[in-house]
């Protein structure tokens, strides 16, 4: 059965679009069948996945708009292993007319990955850094949420109001909605804020927090102006390699 994964935080800057870039080129090195969605207008998930966000023929706009189906707009990313539903600035336009909508606007990703996503073993939707509609339509399209979280305070105070829309998602249109797990993303075990923050993740949330972590890795910064993941552009980087931890880790946790 395919396993729909939202990747978000509302804040920026935790590397949310690093992971999903990353985590869908290891899950397809690993002989997975994986599709990338791009929910964020910044479009840096399809710029990572070797695509010019400019030049796109069509994007995930019109698959929420309900103008094309989302098998027209769906690319093939050879060099970075899995397809890709690409997104760029456009996405704003998608925002103020889903919020238009009076019946069905948080539904609109949910009816057109229906169409798509059984021929895929994982769908990894990179969702934008903020709590809109368009957040709203990733989270109730998906089975179950990716949160990459950076080690420091400010990061623990966001996860309360994530946490908060992920239980009124369920409350309200998403009812199957889980927790899948909560990424450490660059990790410095040196760092005593980051072990005490790891203290308090552990103690609260148990076995959601994974044992996966992506460190600070000067390759995987690299890799998006090469337009690949790390795992093709240095293979056997430390942030490659961890990358590759997580996605076996997400396998055995969900039976990928």
């Amino acid at each position: 059965m395919t396993k729909i994964i939202a990747l978000t935080n509302q804040k920026g800057g935790v590397g949310k679009t690093t992971t999903a870039v990353n985590l869908a080129a290891s899950l397809a090195a690993l002989d997975r069948r994986v599709l990338l969605v791009d929910l964020d207008p910044q479009g840096h998930a399809t710029m990572g996945s070797g695509v010019d966000k400019h030049e796109l023929d069509g994007s995930v706009l019109e698959v929420l708009l309900g103008d094309r189906g989302a098998a027209e707009v769906i690319l093939d990313c050879p060099a970075a292993g899995y397809a890709l539903l690409p997104g760029n600035g456009d996405l704003t336009a998608a925002e103020v007319a889903l919020l238009d909508r009076k019946a069905g606007r948080e539904r609109c990703l949910d009816r057109s990955l229906g169409d798509v996503a059984g021929e895929y073993d994982v769908v990894l939707i990179d969702c934008p850094p903020s709590l809109n509609m368009l957040t709203v339509n990733g989270l109730t399209a998906a089975h179950g949420v990716l949160i990459p979280l950076q080690c420091e305070f400010y990061s623990l105070e966001g996860l309360s109001a994530l946490l908060d829309t992920v239980e009124q998602i369920k409350d309200s249109v998403n009812p199957s909605l889980e927790i899948y797990g909560i990424l450490r993303t660059m990790f410095d075990s040196r760092n005593s804020l980051t072990r005490d923050v790891t203290k308090q993740l552990r103690d609260y949330f148990g076995d959601t927090l994974l044992k996966a972590t992506i460190p600070r890795n000067v390759r995987v910064a690299e890799a998006p102006s090469h337009g690949l993941p790390v795992t093709k552009y240095a293979r056997f980087s430390r942030g490659s390699q961890a990358h590759r931890v997580l996605a076996k880790e997400l396998i055995r946790r969900l039976s990928l």
